[in-house]
């Protein structure tokens, strides 16, 4: 089932959102941002968020919102791609983050019911948008089932170019803080950061560090840990490494005790940007409350920081009128994941 109301407006232009309800799962999706807006189980709102349209307009934390053309941070906006030069726009230092300053979490997509349960939102991204080259035909498929939710991107292009797309929610299952979830990730090693937090070199063995959560891992615990990395990044804000090939696999699993809910992540990306959400500071999120440092989780299915410059890492290079194809499942249900 598929409701559709007209959510305000953004430059002039009607904006939709999109109910879609299957078992106890109910979701609400924005044409703006083609942001997930609400993703409930039963009464329990499990993402964070804004009320209205216009929070997500002036919001600057990415919340829910479809993120491009480049999700993550490219160093020094700026990266070779054959035999030329392509600078972006930086909007966090020198880097270019999130596709910029107008990346696609500032877009209005166009939606459209897309089977009983299903949405397709899509973009027309122009060449030299943002700095990137080529002109970008990018769709996101958001289909609900009663146990999880599914984005699968598509895209192509008229000229080579790169692509990195993720969903930015920030989840956080009821609970009041990270600190009172216990999560797991299926990865053996982790890219460090320096101050601008681009990946330094090579992957790190999680071994003995608060990064290792192959075994489920209690945030309050990891957060508490003393680590270089996480005083610089004022806690967790890092590409966790689950593969250097396209296999589809389960990244990640979140627990929330209180509301006895489970959050899985499925994913045939390489990498999983894990946020705490430590820089996360606004005064009014859903219901009035704050948005506040370390008040949810952002589990972000991605190819690796910085990869345009690091050509050993997977490859997001995507040949023109080659078809991109990815799908990043979460599965949400009651009862203990692990």
């Amino acid at each position: 089932m598929i409701i559709t109301e007209c959510a305000g407006q953004w430059n002039g232009r009607p904006v939709q959102a999109f109910t879609l309800q299957n078992g106890p799962l109910r979701a609400r999706l924005l044409e703006y941002g083609a942001t997930l807006q609400n993703l409930w189980y039963n009464n329990v709102d499990c993402v964070a968020g804004y009320d209205t349209l216009a929070g997500y307009i002036n919001g600057g934390s990415y919340q829910g919102a479809t993120v491009g053309r480049y999700a993550n941070r490219i160093a020094g906006a700026a990266f070779s791609l054959g035999d030329k030069w392509i600078t972006l726009t930086a909007n966090e230092g020198a880097t270019c983050l999130h596709g910029g300053m107008a990346g696609f979490s500032h877009r209005l997509f166009a939606g459209r019911p897309a089977g009983e349960n299903a949405v397709r939102f899509s973009l027309a991204s122009p060449d030299g948008d943002g700095g990137f080259p080529g002109n970008l035909q990018v769709s996101v498929t958001v289909s609900l089932a009663p146990d999880g939710i599914t984005f699968t991107y598509e895209a192509v292009c008229d000229a080579d170019t790169v692509i990195n797309l993720t969903n930015h929610s920030y989840f956080t299952l009821g609970a009041a803080r990270v600190e009172d979830l216990v999560a797991r990730v299926a990865a053996d090693a982790y890219l460090p950061v320096d101050e601008a937090l681009i990946p330094l070199g090579d992957p790190a063995p999680v071994d003995g560090t608060p990064f290792d959560w192959r075994r489920p891992v209690a945030l309050q615990t990891a957060l508490a840990a003393c680590h270089p990395q996480l005083t610089r990044c004022g806690g967790f804000d890092h590409n966790f490494v689950l593969g250097y090939d396209r296999r589809p696999r389960q990244a990640a699993a979140v627990y929330c005790p209180q509301t006895d809910l489970a959050l899985t992540c499925h994913t045939d990306l390489p990498g999983l940007q894990v946020y705490t959400a430590n820089m996360l500071n606004e005064p009014a999120g859903k219901g009035g409350r704050p948005l506040a440092p370390r008040t949810a989780l952002c589990l972000e299915t991605q190819f690796f920081p910085n990869t345009p410059n690091r050509p050993d890492f997977p490859s997001c290079f995507l040949p023109a009128g080659q078809p991109f194809r990815s799908v990043t499942r979460y599965g949400l249900a009651p009862g203990d994941p692990f």
